[in-house]
């Protein structure tokens, strides 16, 4: 038996692609949510629609974070299994989600550009864009077990190439669990901290019980914590672009999934500070499956939207759902 399964390590070890790969995904609307119809208000949002989405090919699944990458609602995914995910976001024409198209993968790099080598170092959680002069140029990727954090260069609207890796605390480097490193994203220009990269981690918490986070920047930059909450631990952030932080929590409760979505004001997102958001939406069950992914965007029509996303697992009984809402006017 410990040969058999040394043999099956290998395998999967072998049939990890190292080069990209064109991969098709069918995608279903989704048109209500806890009750609400499209358009309507749930909770603190305005649902505006969502998608399911599927493929034959075994390898697409596990997408843990979502950013954009260019114009013309180019975006990416990172995996559990240490691939980008590529593609574009399609809407009809009254601007509502209808399929991801495009889509390729990617295998995740290491700084001498080989795809990453077994799986405690493909883990990626979290990612956010770097922009330069107002365009995109690279992906900040933040990891999990072997926790890290990385750049990857953006060609054509495709994160890859060499991971250039960053210096984060020591405290951060030294966590070596799959409940460490889950949230990473970037202070956009109107926030208090512009250019700052806030790095939040899951179930590190501190000697009041509350998550150990970080700053990295040039002048705002050190520690920070976020408010622990009953159920739920954060897995991923996303701010606004005045500057408000949002922060996705998920969790189990009773054999199902549970998800929060806070907002933290600019004022409180800060070095030194416990941050504390009110909460904007809330649900369960059904409804969701295991949300781990947030990102804040335009879509065609103008509207900037907050965009939620689940991680199967890679398992046949997990949804891969995309659901998009608007903050009320």
């Amino acid at each position: 038996m410990l040969r058999r399964a040394a043999s099956l390590l290998v395998v999967l070890a072998v049939a990890q692609p190292t080069m990209a790969l064109d991969v098709t995904v069918t995608a279903a609307q989704v048109s209500r949510f806890k009750g609400a119809q499209l358009d309507q208000p749930v909770d603190k949002l305005i649902f505006r629609g969502g998608l399911t989405l599927q493929s034959q090919d075994d390898l697409f699944g596990g997408v843990s974070s979502i950013t954009t990458t260019g114009p013309d609602q180019n975006v990416a995914f990172v995996t559990d299994r240490g691939q980008f995910v590529s593609g574009k976001l399609a809407y009809d024409q009254d601007d509502r989600l209808l399929s991801l198209i495009g889509v390729t993968m990617d295998p995740i790099q290491n700084s001498r550009g080989a795809p990453l080598p077994r799986q405690y170092a493909r883990d990626a959680e979290g990612m956010d864009t770097v922009y330069r002069d107002g365009q995109p140029v690279a992906v900040r990727v933040s990891f999990e077990n072997l926790t890290r954090v990385a750049d990857f260069a953006i060609t054509d609207g495709r994160p890859g190439g060499p991971a250039r890796e960053l210096t984060i605390p020591q405290w951060m480097t030294d966590l070596r669990t799959n409940k460490s490193l889950e949230s990473i994203c970037i202070a956009p220009p109107a926030s208090p901290i512009a250019g700052s990269t806030l790095l939040l981690t899951e179930e590190a918490l501190d000697e009041n019980g509350n998550h150990r986070g970080h700053f990295l920047g040039q002048n705002d930059k050190g520690p920070v914590t976020y408010r622990n909450s009953p159920i739920v631990n954060p897995t991923d952030c996303a701010f606004l672009p005045n500057g408000d932080l949002l922060v996705l929590e998920r969790g189990v409760a009773l054999f199902s999934f549970v998800m929060n979505l806070r907002r933290v004001p600019a004022a409180e997102v800060r070095p030194g500070n416990l941050m504390q958001g009110e909460l904007l939406l809330s649900a369960e069950g059904g409804e969701i499956d295991n949300m781990e992914s947030i990102m804040v965007h335009v879509t065609p029509g103008g509207e900037t939207r907050i965009l939620i996303g689940s991680d199967n697992n890679f398992n046949d009984w997990q949804r891969q759902l995309l659901l998009e809402f608007a903050l009320p006017d």
